[in-house]
């Protein structure tokens, strides 16, 4: 028995077989289009001896070993967690200050805010990185990408937050004003904490997207993934080495992108059990998602 509305038919005997061979169908086509792929990069000679460089590197590189590729990777993986590490709660932090400051009652921090937001969020990471090498003094690469990948998360998490404010009802304000609440305490207490929980999993996926951002180091000197592998190909002098070097970054940006995601699935799952705990202790009636 249904305890609530019904919004849709359920699908009978004939729309489900119709719905199996539309599936059956994209599946073929699919795994056709990935044999085709497959068999065109055999015939370009991808799947040659080349992959043995990530296991026993060639004898004639004197001095440079096998360790030394991963070892090259892996300091270039350490970085670029490194530059992660430090830009995405620094973006997290300014990100609350400037909607903070663009929810304020006073015209011109609002205007200020939004410029601020506007700007960054129109420029490419890569320009905000070389604008860090240029205004701040004795900027290292590490500095810069530090810079640029900040001030451009901070203006897309700021964004986020905003449209996850807007999106609250108008009658949780309405009743806070009615009981004496100020517009700061409002948004400190009530506004805030609802959009950071409302609006995590769109938070999370521009983590990930800084992650990956970091890359854009490369560019700018930083010593990232990327770097690290172009420099093992450089080494190997052969750039039929560069392929395999690549499909290893890119199965460990996969890796990293992967685990956050499972991360943002983990929070949001232990947020929905902390909201609903407290409704099944009391016996009232549980908020929903």
């Amino acid at each position: 028995m249904t305890t609530g509305p019904v919004l849709y038919d359920v699908a009978g005997p004939a729309e489900r077989r119709r719905s199996r061979l539309i599936s059956g169908i994209l599946t073929v086509v699919l795994l056709v289009g990935a044999g085709l792929f497959a068999y065109r990069l055999y015939l370009n000679g991808v799947f040659d001896d080349r992959w043995a460089v990530l296991v026993d590197v060639p004898t004639n590189f004197a001095g440079f070993e096998t360790r030394h590729v991963w070892q090259a990777i892996f300091r270039g993986l350490g970085n670029t967690l490194l530059a992660a590490v430090i830009a995405l709660p620094l973006a997290a932090l300014l990100a609350v200050v400037l909607v903070s400051v663009r929810a304020s009652p006073i015209a011109p921090l609002r205007w200020l805010a939004t410029g601020i937001i506007e700007i960054f969020r129109g420029l490419p990471v890569v320009l905000v990185m070389f604008f860090g090498i240029l205004v701040l003094p004795g900027a290292t690469p590490l500095m810069a990408v530090v810079f640029g990948l900040v001030l451009y998360n901070s203006a897309v998490f700021a964004e986020i937050l905003r449209a996850g404010i807007t999106a609250l009802p108008k009658g949780q304000t309405e009743a806070a004003q009615s009981v004496g609440m100020g517009p700061m305490l409002i948004y400190r207490d009530i506004q805030l904490p609802q959009a950071v929980r409302m609006m995590l999993p769109s938070l999370i996926a521009q983590g990930v997207v800084l992650v990956k951002d970091s890359s854009l180091g490369y560019i700018v000197g930083y010593a990232e993934l990327l770097r690290g592998v172009s420099r093992v190909s450089d080494a190997l002098t052969n750039a039929a080495y560069l392929l395999p070097l690549l499909a290893v970054g890119a199965a460990i940006y996969i890796a990293l992108n992967i685990t956050l995601s499972r991360v943002a699935v983990w929070v949001q799952h232990r947020s929905s059990l902390a909201r609903k705990a407290p409704a099944r202790v009391t016996g009232a009636a549980e908020v929903p998602d």
